[in-house]
């Protein structure tokens, strides 16, 4: 079994992800796999009936390719517990915008998993954009990921994990301490 680094540990991932076969064509629902599938947005949208009367809400996940639309798909999130967002090469980074769009517009609070080309020097960033959980490369040690996640002390811009640059941070901090002095 594959792992994932989850909540900044590395767990064992029971979930398979389902991809489009070399000819671009879909599976259908009948032949996803038992257990947790993780599906492409197009597949959901042709057979969203189907999946959510075959599947419980604890073992469906849709996945999001770099040019699809969150939006789309906002009505389903009551149907599904995970949301992955495919990077299918390092220098896509269009999934950080879809994170922050998730996160923060449609309020998506359940799991939203990183896959595809993913490595450690990009771990720190997707946290901060939202991600909480990351499937690293096959190829990658998922144990020296982790420290992706100490790498950086201070954080001067404002995202989703922290949304106060540090110039806010710091005159919050002095006008507590002046406020202590003046009492």
């Amino acid at each position: 079994m594959t792992s994932i680094i989850k909540n900044r540990s590395v767990v064992s991932d029971d979930w398979t992800v389902v991809r489009a076969a070399e000819d671009g064509a879909l599976p259908a629902a009948a032949a996803l796999p038992a257990g947790k599938v993780l599906v492409p947005l197009a597949l959901w949208q042709a057979e969203r009936e189907t999946l959510a009367a075959t599947k419980s809400k604890s073992e469906l996940g849709v996945w999001l390719a770099p040019d699809s639309e969150p939006a789309d798909f906002v009505a389903d999130f009551g149907k599904i517990t995970l949301i992955g967002v495919d990077f299918p090469v390092f220098r896509d980074g269009r999934g950080y915008s879809t994170a922050r769009l998730l996160r923060e517009r449609y309020g998506w609070k359940g799991e939203l998993r990183a896959i595809g080309d993913i490595m450690r020097d990009q771990l720190h960033h997707l946290a901060r954009c939202g991600f909480d959980a990351f499937a690293v490369r096959a190829d990658k040690d998922i144990h020296d990921a982790l420290k992706a996640f100490t790498e950086f002390s201070v954080l001067y811009q404002g995202a989703f994990d922290e949304p106060n640059p540090l110039f806010r941070r710091r005159a919050a901090v002095a006008e507590a301490v002046e406020q202590k002095a003046s009492a």
